[in-house]
């Protein structure tokens, strides 16, 4: 699309109105789109680059000081020059879901409640929902409750 004289960019975005965006060319709408995703992968690349930066300048540093504090994850602080390095290695924890479920069928045998020990969720994934009977998805109407995201527009244009 050629540049037009006066026609808004992606820096012009913050001082125009919604309703102002909204009466864009379509054209324009979906230059606009192209150009902010393109800057969208640009930034996180560079903000990928900056990180990896950091981490190998700082990463066994920060893992030497968390060995020290005798930690395998959490926050650490050190500094460097004035600035203060806050280095959160986050701890991830999963669960065997089976064996979870034979433990609180086996303390609800011996007369103990599970949940005083576990949390207890149920779920049903939509694809299974969808392909039960109608009698069967009837029983479970009622504590089925849907929502929806954000919308996302993608716009292209006819050549692609």
């Amino acid at each position: 699309m050629p540049h037009i004289e006066n026609t808004p960019g992606l820096n012009d975005l913050d001082r125009l109105s919604i309703g102002d965006i909204a009466a864009l060319p379509p054209d324009l709408l979906f230059a606009l789109q192209e150009a902010a995703l393109a800057e969208t992968t640009r930034v996180k690349r560079l903000r990928d680059r900056l990180e990896a930066g950091i981490d190998q300048r700082y990463g066994a540093v920060t893992e030497a000081e968390r060995a020290a504090q005798g930690k395998t994850s959490g926050t650490v602080r050190i500094e460097d020059a004035g600035v203060v390095v806050i280095a959160d290695l986050p701890k991830k924890v999963s669960w065997d879901q089976d064996r979870l479920a034979a433990m609180a069928a086996r303390i609800a045998v011996s007369g103990d409640d599970p949940t005083e020990y576990l949390e207890i969720a149920y779920r049903v994934s939509e694809r299974r929902f969808g392909a039960w009977p109608e009698a069967m998805r009837e029983g479970f109407a009622t504590a089925r409750t849907e929502t929806t995201g954000k919308p996302v527009f993608r716009l292209e244009t006819r050549d692609r």
